[in-house]
């Protein structure tokens, strides 16, 4: 692995701790909600389109958490 990836990707930047733990904090809940999502979607008779809708704005959402954090310089 590269040392300090994100300094030679355009449009990264550091960190703060907070910010760190803030992404750190994100991601560990995403994960539970995508195991959320998992339960959901094998009890019997649920309507799958509308698990997948739920799974998929979930997703978004988490994504513009942490987009929210990082604050890219990039489209």
């Amino acid at each position: 692995m590269v040392d300090n990836q994100h300094q030679k990707i355009k449009g990264y930047r550091d960190l703060t701790e907070v910010e760190i733990g803030a992404m750190n904090d994100c991601k560990s809940i995403a994960v539970e909600v995508g195991k959320l999502c998992d339960k959901v979607a094998n009890v019997h008779g649920v309507d799958q389109r509308w698990v997948n809708i739920g799974r998929t704005q979930l997703q978004q959402g988490f994504m513009a958490l942490i987009r929210g954090i990082a604050r890219p310089e990039t489209f």
